[in-house]
């Protein structure tokens, strides 16, 4: 029986009614209203290039399939995605003792991970998917991870970015998305759960338009699909397993839903253990043999560069084809399945010819047949340009940015010019990514497998680039917030400070006390010494009030910290000002509570460099002296402007906690049978004996922290 035609009065009887750019949505009768989707964009602050559209160059992974290529696997995947039901089959199940056919209905899983190792194509195929969909007008969105690229390494803005793709894909969804950040105002705050955010933003808007004329469409096109590629590049582990659970919970409760998300990735135990069930089709990407489509791809690839080269067209014309059919063979078997391999190979065989590597494409791709895989193309490939001044800094320093940089930038943050960062890369770049122009695209590695082998050394060996270089990264964006306010990498240096200190302090491979003092060896003369000063002072200082260390570390984090204040406030330097009133960016701490123990001589030197800073900073600053905190003899309070610890602030805390420590004394219990000196039954005691062992100060800092 055919349905009613729908009728709908909209503000019947209603005079000088005005309307801005609105939009009305029907479904299933209901009316939505809201106001145009750039207030939503603006709200929702999406990542612009998270998604397969990005411009791949800037923003990797830059991968792509070979026309022509990974046909099987595409095919295996769209025919997933098409299918509403699985045809039926048949199984065989012992009923009693006899065995029976049985007719079986499986549904099809919503959700396919396919997996494989590093550099086999996970995210080309992605890319394809997403292209597939984008073009059917069922891909509601994508989203592909990369580490080191800020927040596309992490799960901060996963759901606000899946959420504006979503609206734009299905502007149905929009009201829906707008009704529930009007009903929770907070649900954009970075403390909100992943999952809340999903439900609200994503789940519930799309399953809230699955009706009419929408859930129709659906269900004669196909399902709607997400594609999810490099999961495994996501740092934020507990959040991954988060998505991943109401992922699985959520499709196991709308069994019926037309979704679908495709995952890639690499297998990682937390991926692995929560995405091996029934509810999720498993596809090994190095199942499909990839062999004939390399071979295509080095082919093409090849016959392009020798009609361009007149270096290879003159050998082609002098001695016949080149690469011979041999030569493709063995170099299709050494390469063995790896497409990233396989590309940087033959950036390498084909690259122009420099002073530091003359060599020609026919010399170079014997070379190559030698190269034990990546990790052999990345040694020879970094060797051309291990000898060029700040080599090290400009490599080391991009496999461990939190996020890419310009060449300008990382000039900047590394204190030096950026034809020195070009000199270095000019040699690198079957490996990496080396923009055209110097202050707009970011330097990019052009595989994720290079930071894998840049931090593991026993792959790298040389090339080693260890956790504790984040200590020289922290301290180069400090430099650049006090000594270059008005650099480009200012903003870098600004945002990640704490993040590189983290990733030192916390790096369980680490000495770290010894780490400090190699940092503080290796320094130049000529460092801008106020930099060098208040970094250690105020990073040493965070470090003693945030993380739980053994004593001698303690006992080494007061003195120096105490040592570098003093020394920061008699540098003879106009900006020290703006340390002691502002500080540094880093983490806001409420309440901190800890139990300081110190000997007698590191209690006297304490109150020597406190002496020293108090009468510098008086004798430029004297006003800033009288701002002390609130203090009820148990406690210290500070109050804040901001989540900076301020110079001041710093200087405040340690004379209070060095002024309350209190002297005591450390015994060691020793029992009669113990002691040396012998006694007769008669005056024999059960009474212990004690030896001293040490003398200490203690003091027990309570410190609250209070924005104004």
């Amino acid at each position: 029986m055919a349905e009613p035609p729908l009728h709908i009065e909209i503000f019947s009887g209603a005079r000088g009614v005005q309307l801005g750019q609105q939009t009305i949505n029907v479904i299933a009768g209901n009316q939505y209203f809201f106001n145009g989707g750039g207030d939503l964009v603006a709200r929702l602050n999406p990542i612009p290039d998270a998604s397969h559209t990005r411009d791949r160059k800037t923003s990797p992974p830059d991968s792509a399939c070979f026309p022509g290529t990974r046909e099987g696997v595409i095919t295996e995947i769209t025919t997933w995605a098409n299918a509403v039901d699985s045809e039926p089959g048949t199984e065989d199940r012992e009923i009693g003792t006899t065995v029976s056919a049985l007719v079986v209905y499986t549904p099809t899983p919503h959700i396919y991970w396919l997996h494989g190792f590093a550099g086999c194509g996970k995210s080309a195929v992605s890319l394809k998917i997403a292209d597939i969909f984008e073009e059917s007008g069922r891909l509601l969105a994508s989203y592909f991870f990369f580490r080191n690229a800020g927040d596309r390494s992490t799960m901060r803005r996963f759901a606000v970015t899946l959420a504006n793709q979503l609206a734009s894909a299905l502007p149905a969804t929009m009201p829906f998305i707008e009704t529930a950040l009007r009903a929770d105002p907070g649900l954009l705050n970075s403390c909100v759960s992943l999952t809340r955010q999903l439900e609200r933003l994503v789940y519930r808007p799309f399953q809230a338009v699955m009706a009419g004329d929408i859930l129709e469409e659906a269900l004669t096109k196909g399902p709607f699909i997400i594609v999810i590629d490099g999961l495994d590049e996501c740092e934020d582990r507990q959040g991954v397993e988060e998505f991943i659970d109401q992922m699985l919970d959520f499709f196991e409760t709308h069994p019926d839903i037309p979704l679908r998300i495709f995952i890639a990735s690499r297998v990682e135990q937390h991926i692995r253990e929560r995405l091996e069930t029934d509810g999720v089709r498993l596809a090994d990407l190095n199942r499909h043999s990839p062999h004939k489509d390399i071979e295509k791809f080095l082919q093409v690839s090849f016959q392009k560069v020798a009609k361009r080269d007149r270096v290879i067209r003159t050998y082609v014309q002098a001695r016949g084809a080149w690469p011979t059919r041999s030569d493709m063979n063995k170099l299709i078997s050494h390469i063995n399945g790896s497409f990233v391999l396989a590309s940087s190979m033959f950036k390498y065989i084909v690259q122009p010819a420099t002073a530091e590597d003359p060599l020609s494409p026919m010399e170079r791709l014997p070379l190559t047949l030698n190269m034990n895989g990546l990790d052999g193309l990345y040694t020879r490939t970094l060797a051309l340009s291990q000898h060029i001044p700040h080599f090290r800094n400009v490599i080391s320093t991009i496999a461990l940015l939190k996020q890419p940089l310009p060449i300008v930038d990382i000039a900047d943050l590394l204190g030096i010019e950026a034809f020195e960062v070009v000199r270095v890369l000019l040699n690198l770049q079957a490996i990496i990514h080396v923009p055209g122009t110097d202050d707009e695209a970011d330097v990019t590695l052009c595989h994720t497998s290079l930071r894998d082998f840049l931090t593991t050394e026993n792959r790298s060996g040389s090339f080693f680039v260890p956790r504790s270089y984040h200590l020289h990264l922290s301290y180069y964006c400090l430099s650049s917030t006090i000594e270059r306010p008005s650099a480009l990498a200012y903003d870098y240096g600004r945002d990640h400070l704490e993040a590189h200190w983290q990733s030192f302090a916390d790096s369980e491979a680490s000495d770290f006390i010894n780490e400090i003092e190699q940092f503080k060896a290796h320094q130049p003369l000529l460092v801008n010494r106020l930099a060098y000063h208040a970094f250690l002072c105020s990073m040493l200082f965070c470090t003693l009030l945030t993380k739980s260390r053994p004593l001698n570390d303690n006992l080494y984090l007061i003195t120096e910290c105490t040592k570098q204040l003093a020394l920061a406030a008699e540098c003879h330097d106009h900006r020290i000002q703006v340390w002691l009133e502002k500080g540094l960016h880093y983490g806001f701490l409420s309440h901190v509570s800890h139990t300081l123990r110190f000997t007698e001589h590191t209690y006297e030197a304490q109150q020597h460099d406190l002496r020293r800073a108090s009468a510098a900073i008086y004798a430029k600053f004297p006003e800033i002296l009288e701002r002390y905190p609130t203090s009820s003899g148990m406690e210290i309070e500070i109050d804040h402007l901001s989540s900076w610890w301020s110079g001041i602030d710093i200087f405040n805390v340690l004379k209070w906690i060095v002024t309350r420590a209190r002297f005591s004394f450390e015994f060691e219990e020793v029992s009669p049978a113990d002691s040396d000196v012998t006694c007769d039954a008669d005056s024999a005691s059960s009474s212990p004996d004690y030896n001293l062992l040490y003398t200490q100060y203690v003091s027990s800092a309570y410190v609250v922290c209070k924005r104004r």
